[in-house]
């Protein structure tokens, strides 16, 4: 029996996406449930598993745009599964970022055969199927293949090297969020600076007693969220978003948290922070941050928030206007902590400071609203046993 694979909806609103890569070739045996394919939409990288075993033909080249429910490869049930219940390893058809050799324009490769795509490129471009290098299956020639051949031939001829690869679906769709983001928003940016040494003494103190206890560690997200909390509180209209000639306000507090992975910034959403303790918002975080990692955050992980806090510190950033996550109104920065000399009760001391950013929709956010916000962040921070933990440090932690 030979089952047609079609492209599943990765959300609603979703009609077409596109085919990052295969995690396998044709002619692969693969087992169900097996993951076999990327796929990008403009809002996530999401993974495509088999929906039976057998032995599959793949129909469309990586880097293709396809309709949700086109048939992208087939799978042949009938087919045996290969001694020892094992496939042969699995070869991905990924773009090599060098296809034809810089140094020399003349350079052939074993003659491999172009797909139907690959071969309309290169004859359109008069380029010999003999001076690409095929990174399909037995050295076929993709269309990607083409594409890449035509930029290293004109960039040969100078001796200058090039590479040019197609973004994803999602950094292109990120591309025209941002764009759009600083067209279309009266969008500010104000700031301030965090006294991180009662943090740092807390977690210094209680950390290794929060791990035993929690399962996870104490780290700064938390904090930084229960800060959030309750200057929204303070200042609902930062939470809100425009849609029309409306104001949106929420009854629940959800958190986006941008979180760095394999396929770029991921923005998933803690959801009901405003009812979350500290291990909650830990524990949280972790299980977001894995699944960003191993590729399995859903759509529907990542729709909502009220707005959004960054750390662009893990990076080393001392200070930046972070840009809003639409269709949200503000956005909190984190940057790095660094010791400096700040002037304490009448005499300059050494404190670990971190510079902190609110960019905000001033089209709905006043200057009061937003510097109250971060006013309000940075006194929860500088004083988190009143503000954040009821007066009992060891109680507000749980311990």
């Amino acid at each position: 029996m030979i089952l047609d694979m079609k492209v599943p909806s990765p959300g609603e609103s979703i009609s077409e996406v596109e085919i990052a890569s295969w995690l396998v070739s044709s002619g692969d045996y693969v087992e169900k449930d097996q993951a076999i394919a990327e796929v990008d939409s403009d809002k996530a990288t999401l993974e495509l598993p088999a929906e039976m075993s057998g032995v599959i033909e793949i129909l469309v080249e990586p880097g293709t745009t396809v309709s949700v429910g086109q048939v992208v490869c087939k799978i042949d049930t009938s087919a045996e599964a290969p001694a020892g219940g094992t496939s042969k390893p699995a070869a991905t058809t990924a773009p090599n970022p060098m296809p034809v050799a810089a140094s020399s324009a003349t350079h052939t490769y074993a003659t491999g055969t172009p797909s139907p795509a690959a071969k309309k490129i290169l004859d359109e471009k008069g380029i010999s199927a003999a001076h690409v290098q095929g990174t399909g299956k037995d050295g076929r020639i993709t269309k990607e293949d083409a594409v890449n051949a035509k930029v290293a031939m004109g960039s040969a001829v100078s001796g200058r090297g090039e590479t040019r690869q197609r973004m994803s679906s999602l950094r292109r769709k990120l591309a025209q969020r941002l764009v759009s983001v600083k067209n279309e928003t009266a969008m500010l940016t104000t700031f301030n600076e965090v006294d991180m040494k009662p943090i740092m003494d807390l977690r210094k103190q209680y950390k290794e007693a929060f791990g035993e206890k929690h399962g996870v560690g104490l780290g700064f997200m938390s904090f930084f969220t229960l800060a959030v909390v309750r200057a929204l509180k303070m200042y609902p209209s930062v939470a809100s978003m425009i849609d029309g000639d409306d104001m949106v306000s929420f009854d629940s507090t959800d958190i986006s948290v941008a979180v760095s992975g394999p396929k770029g910034l991921m923005v998933p959403v803690m959801r009901n922070a405003d009812t979350l303790d500290f291990a909650g918002v830990e524990s949280t975080i972790k299980d977001l941050a894995i699944k960003v990692r191993d590729g399995k955050i859903t759509v529907d992980e990542m729709t909502g928030g009220c707005f959004t806090i960054t750390n662009g510190g893990v990076f080393g950033s001392m200070l930046s206007t972070p840009i809003i996550n639409p269709p949200q109104s503000a956005i909190l920065g984190m940057h790095n902590i660094v010791e400096r000399p700040v002037v304490v009760d009448g005499e300059i001391v050494v404190r670990p400071i971190m510079y902190v950013a609110l960019s905000y929709d001033h089209r709905i956010i006043d200057g009061r609203e937003s510097v109250g916000t971060l006013v309000a962040i940075k006194e929860a921070l500088e004083n988190p046993v009143e503000h954040l933990l009821g007066g009992d440090a060891k109680k507000g932690l749980g311990l």
